[in-house]
């Protein structure tokens, strides 16, 4: 029987800068059975240059994108709030660090894991670090060459982190056809380690689809409403495909069974007396 992967319920920014929506979506994680919660922690001064924080973008919070950008990071006190919420919820949270004082920033709140985004598994500098915190961290493989993912694996292993890839494709959403879940099976083939999904599309068939894989964690992003602001908010579930994707993969779990033939369960033998009883 495969073994439930570990259900990570990807908030990110999608909480828009508001706390009342970041509680109702841990809230909404906890009732749909996933493991944990997890959102993305950035120094904008550190990710993004000065010229494009000051190129114009319209958003809820100004007309530029350094307006945007700082909308919708949380600072110490929602943090602070954040940890204390999912204490008393009891669910894990985490977050991926997209730079050095984001990850020092985290230190205070003593998480179990880390996350390595797809778009910094190429931070050598940042992927050092994390490791040297030796807290199990899932390093997602979204736009990245094997080079990439050789460089990434080696500082892990060097720092003997524990670790798991995560197959990934950086399109949102994704296309089914983009899927390519034989990765899977390549990565676990090439690396030697644990492999899950971290998956962008629309719906949850590809979700299911790759815990055939024996995949040992699951992440998808979550929403209120996938009709409210932002960029990753089309790709995201809501609570009701969030249900339903945790109670297909409980059902598909149990359903993979054991490779017996000729196994003849004690229900069906009581129907095989009724059905065969005019055999002679």
């Amino acid at each position: 029987m495969l073994k439930k992967p570990f259900l990570i319920a990807e908030i990110g920014i999608n909480h828009n800068g508001d706390l009342k929506i970041a509680k109702k979506l841990i809230l909404n994680a906890k009732e749909a059975n996933f493991d944990a919660v997890k959102f993305q922690k950035r120094d904008i001064n550190l990710v993004y240059s000065k010229e494009m924080l000051d190129s114009p973008r319209e958003s809820p919070w100004g007309k530029t994108q350094r307006d945007q950008k700082k909308g919708l990071e949380f600072g110490e006190q929602e943090y602070d709030e954040i940890d204390n919420f999912c204490k008393e919820k009891k669910i894990e949270w985490f977050c991926s660090a997209w730079d050095i004082n984001s990850l020092n920033f985290l230190k205070k709140y003593n998480l179990k894991f880390n996350k390595i985004a797809s778009a910094m598994i190429v931070d050598k500098n940042l992927l050092e670090n994390v490791a040297k915190e030796k807290k199990h961290t899932f390093i997602s493989t979204g736009m990245s060459s094997i080079e990439d993912i050789d460089n990434a694996v080696k500082i892990f292993k060097t720092q003997n982190c524990s670790f798991e890839l995560m197959h990934c494709v950086s399109t949102y959403p994704m296309s089914p056809e983009e899927a390519n879940l034989q990765t899977i099976n390549a990565l676990k083939k090439t690396y030697n380690c644990d492999v899950g999904y971290s998956g962008h599309e629309n719906g949850i068939a590809i979700s299911i689809a790759a815990t055939m894989f024996n995949i040992s964690s699951l992440e998808r992003h979550i929403t209120l409403d996938r009709a409210m602001y932002g960029s990753d908010q089309a790709a995201s579930l809501e609570m009701q495909g969030m249900e339903k994707l945790t109670s297909s993969i409980e059902k598909v779990c149990l359903a993979t069974g054991e490779e017996k033939l000729g196994h003849i369960s004690e229900k069906e033998k009581i129907i095989a007396k009724k059905l065969r009883a005019h055999i002679k």
